[in-house]
């Protein structure tokens, strides 16, 4: 679709077209509009031929120890210029989006130069999920421009964060501050037995911080649903 790039290669635009069974996808990586036109079918000759959002996990390096994360800690990394080259192929084939992770992706030796790059040549938006505790002041100002959706990871607040992640929260609280003036964010909050009576407080606390996103995921829960009524209901009778 000619019209379609050169739309989307347009500097001052960066909206981008996405052919599929649906209908026609468009998609604004700054603004984060997403808009399906139905009406507009095209032939399966048209479609997209490369998935809508794809996530790449950058290391296996991270410097935590969460007890329920399942990701292997070796000093795995891929290739800079490999994924310049699936970036590219993704891009031209109707990916509107990549999500870097890991391990902690920004232990990744070229992570920025790496947001940099898909973002000045391709039309994909870029989001990031990270634990935050590397976003110093100079890779949020190299980061800035380049990353349009940063997920953090939080498991609970004060004790109960510093806990599982052995890490300061009110350092964290400050990171998150800081990378709210580059792109908008979202919250990652694992829920398990000891997190889930704690809900009411990350949910005040991303209140407070205008947080537009807030993704549980839930692990090692109590199998039998009664047990887990009884707990939640334990807590929140009692406040």
């Amino acid at each position: 679709m000619a019209i379609a790039n050169k739309i989307q290669n347009n500097g001052t635009c960066h909206l981008k077209f996405r052919a599929g069974a649906a209908g026609l996808h468009l998609f604004n990586r700054n603004t984060g509009i997403n808009l399906l036109v139905e009406e507009i079918k095209l032939p399966p000759s048209k479609w997209s031929s490369a998935p809508r959002q794809v996530s790449i996990a950058l290391t296996n390096t991270c410097d935590l120890a969460c007890h329920h994360c399942y990701a292997p800690k070796k000093p795995a990394v891929l290739d800079f210029n490999r994924l310049k080259g699936w970036l590219i192929d993704l891009d031209v084939n109707g990916c509107i989006g990549v999500g870097f992770g890991g391990g902690e992706p920004t232990l990744y030796p070229y992570f920025a130069e790496l947001c940099a790059y898909t973002t000045k040549n391709t039309g994909l938006a870029v989001t990031m999920t990270t634990h935050g505790h590397h976003l110093s002041a100079q890779l949020i100002e190299k980061l800035a421009g380049n990353v349009h959706f940063i997920r953090v990871s939080m498991d609970g607040v004060r004790a109960t964060y510093e806990s599982i992640r052995e890490r300061s929260f009110d350092a964290l609280i400050q990171h998150i501050i800081a990378l709210s003036s580059i792109a908008p964010f979202g919250i990652n909050f694992v829920v398990n037995s000891k997190t889930i009576v704690i809900l009411r407080q990350p949910l005040k606390l991303l209140l407070n911080l205008v947080a537009p996103n807030f993704c549980c995921c839930l692990n090692n829960l109590p199998k039998n649903p009664k047990v887990l009524i009884r707990i939640l209901g334990t807590y929140y009778k009692n406040g």
